[in-house]
Formats: C-alpha cells, sequence, structure tokens
C-alpha cells in the first residue's frame, strides 16, 4: 500500500495543487515542495489546512515529528490516544 501525504490528500480535497496554494495565499511551488517532502509545512499552514479540510488533514498528520513542539496544547490528545493503543494491545 503507497503512502500518500498528508498534503496530497488536502490538496485533492481543495480541488488541487493550484487550489490549495490559493486557500493559503503561498505558490503552488511551495505546496508541491511540501508535498514531496522536500519542506516541511510551516506551523501556521499546517492550522490553515487543518481548518480548511475540516480537520479531515491534521497538524499532527503534517507534522507528525514535532508537532508536539509547536501546539503543546495537543499533548493531552496524544496522550488519550497512546492510552487507548496500549489498553487496546492489552485486551488482545
Amino acid at each position: 500500500m503507497e503512502n500518500i501525504s498528508p498534503v496530497f490528500t488536502a490538496c485533492k480535497l481543495m480541488g488541487g495543487q493550484s487550489a490549495l496554494a490559493r486557500l493559503l495565499k503561498v505558490s503552488p511551488v511551495s505546496v508541491n515542495e511540501w508535498k514531496a517532502g522536500k519542506r516541511p509545512v510551516p506551523a501556521k499552514r499546517c492550522v490553515q489546512i487543518e481548518q480548511l479540510t475540516s480537520g479531515a488533514v491534521t497538524r499532527q498528520a503534517l507534522r507528525p515529528m514535532d508537532y508536539l513542539e509547536h501546539w503543546p496544547e495537543l499533548a493531552a490528545a496524544h496522550a488519550n490516544l497512546a492510552l487507548a493503543a496500549t489498553e487496546n494491545v492489552a485486551s488482545t
């Protein structure tokens, strides 16, 4: 199974790469670089993408390695997900 980037998903939901770029007021080149993994999506843009996609593409998905550094308020949600995963493994 191919790993589809969250930026690709956002592009698809917003009507294409150019449409997403227009909504974010950035160049299509920037969106292409994010989609290709050449540059990380800036934190400000992650929040905008999450809002534009009504949460279908999350900040966590866009910046999985460092989202807690940018949005520490998501730590509780992160801890709850980890706890739920641990409980699911324990019950199997």
